[in-house]
């Protein structure tokens, strides 16, 4: 188990260093400088002198290996630079920011596992039945409509309509536990939504093919009941793949969440990473993207570990 642990995270090393370096090649070849978009104004050209010596200042007058071996330099020491915008730290500010993404992650997954799981398995139980097939036209639907127009239709229904939420917006959970879980659930019921379809499922699909196996139909003939078959032993062995799934699905939704956030007012990544990209931050784009792609490096990681902890052929593998 071990020897598996370590390899696993030799390769995610390998990826975050190739990630780092991608991100910040791509930066520097992408047309657009930095220093011209901070010191335009009303669309006139900066002046020549001061371009250059703001160049000089945050050190892009340097040889692009040079710039690399200093940024590779920085990540080594957990420092991510400081933005080129307001001189603030970026790491500080993705902190601040992060937490907020995460927690709408965190939350439209709960819900997804929650309706996700019992409902796959209910479709699985009832193979070919009317709940099947109503379950599966669902999920189809689920699946074929955009993340953002579900929240539009949200905020339109069950905000302007119905007035049971506010639009959007965020309340610290310090200040007010109850408007802070009431403004968090629409954005990530709209996000679980598609999750959850893929959910159902997929645990459809596993726990079908777990019932084809011998032991299965052996526990039946010895005289189990069919839900302590189904509770001790077919779920639990059918969660392997759910469970990948949904470290998959959870590391696409850091990437996801943009349009959700910006719809539902919710400050977490979205806005920062947009106004990163506008400016050309060279700083602030590499430490979202970085720090992005790590988590879902690392998260994929923990599922691979979860994984072969439920089914030791993976470790062998």
């Amino acid at each position: 188990m071990l020897s598996y642990v370590v390899r696993r995270c030799a390769v995610a090393a390998v990826m975050i260093f190739l990630v780092a370096t991608a991100v910040f090649m791509i930066l520097h070849v992408v047309p657009g400088d930095p220093v011209e978009v901070m010191l335009s104004a009303d669309g006139m050209a900066p002046d020549p002198e001061a371009v250059a010596e703001m160049r000089s200042r945050l050190g892009l007058d340097q040889p692009l290996h040079q710039q690399y071996v200093n940024y590779l330099s920085r990540l080594a020491r957990g420092d991510l630079g400081t933005s080129f915008q307001d001189d603030e730290d970026v790491l500080g500010n993705i902190a601040q920011r992060l937490p907020r993404t995460l927690e709408l992650i965190g939350m439209a997954t709960l819900l997804s596992l929650i309706v996700g799981i019992p409902l796959g398995v209910l479709a699985a139980r009832n193979r070919g039945a009317w709940i099947d097939r109503i379950l599966s036209g669902a999920t189809s639907v689920a699946l074929s409509i955009p993340t953002f127009v579900l929240g539009t239709v949200f905020v339109l229904v069950f905000a302007l309509m119905l007035r049971l939420v506010p639009a959007g917006g965020f309340v610290p959970f310090s200040v007010s536990p109850r408007a802070h879980l009431i403004l968090l659930l629409m954005p990530s019921a709209a996000i679980a939504v598609g999750f959850s379809a893929v959910i159902i499922r997929m645990t459809r699909s596993t726990v079908l093919d777990v019932l084809q196996q011998d032991w299965v139909r052996t526990a039946h003939a010895k005289g189990l009941h069919e839900r302590r078959v189904l509770r001790r032993h077919v779920v639990r062995n059918a969660l392997g793949p759910v469970l990948t799934v949904t470290g998959l699905q959870m590391g696409t939704m850091l990437g996801g969440t943009v349009l959700v956030e910006y719809i539902f007012n919710w400050p977490g990544m979205s806005g920062f990473l947009v106004r990163a990209v506008e400016s050309r931050d060279y700083p602030e784009v590499q430490g979202i993207v970085l720090v992005t792609a790590s988590l879902f490096i690392l998260l994929n990681l923990l599922v691979d570990v979860l994984y072969s902890l439920l089914d030791p052929q993976v470790r062998k593998s």
